[in-house]
């Protein structure tokens, strides 16, 4: 960057920085987070090569970048917060998974009624599935088939395969979890 580019930035910074500033804080309650978007978006002034490609309306510019990397944090913040959720699903779902198909030697009576009444649940959170995806699950989860061998089998694409256990799990997970809220918090 030559020295006259340096100098138009900083003049820019100087110009823009207390409305930029005003545009940001009031898009992002972190004051933090205002700050690190707001130098950000200088840094992107002071990497355009102004030679090159010459930025027409400044003030423009600035702001499409500035609410650009709001949305970008926004969403940054959105799937970082996601994973706790998941994991805590996860964990039930281990659990679950654990008494359903664990090989104890000698399980306790509780054990043994509480994989029957999870088997039970099982069953009937599987018969309100619609046959595809009932179909699709029992063959990949409980008969160990990999998709392409359903594919093969059904003549259904994997992407469709795919799909169908994605909605199935994701019925199975709301139903068993509720089941094991109940038998946990009971």
């Amino acid at each position: 960057m030559s020295n006259s580019q340096q100098q138009d930035v900083g003049t820019l910074v100087t110009a823009y920085k207390p409305r930029l500033k005003a545009f940001i804080n009031k898009r992002v309650s972190n004051k933090e987070d205002a700050e690190d978007i707001l130098q950000d978006v200088f840094y992107q002034l002071a990497k355009v090569d102004t030679a090159m490609n010459p930025i027409e309306q400044v003030a423009a510019w600035l702001y499409r970048v500035a609410r650009n990397m709001i949305i970008n944090k926004q969403i940054k913040k959105h799937e970082e917060e996601l994973p706790s959720y998941l994991y805590e699903d996860e964990e039930v779902m281990q659990d679950i998974t654990e008494i359903l198909f664990s090989k104890q030697t000698s399980p306790s009576p509780e054990t043994e009624y509480l994989r029957s009444l999870m088997w039970i649940e099982l069953e009937n959170a599987l018969a309100e599935l619609p046959q595809e995806q009932r179909e699709v699950f029992e063959k990949s989860e409980l008969d160990g088939l990999s998709f392409k061998e359903i594919a093969k089998e059904t003549g259904v694409s994997v992407n469709t395969l795919l799909s169908r256990k994605h909605y199935a799990v994701l019925h199975l997970r709301k139903r068993l979890s509720e089941l094991y809220e109940e038998i946990i918090f009971s």
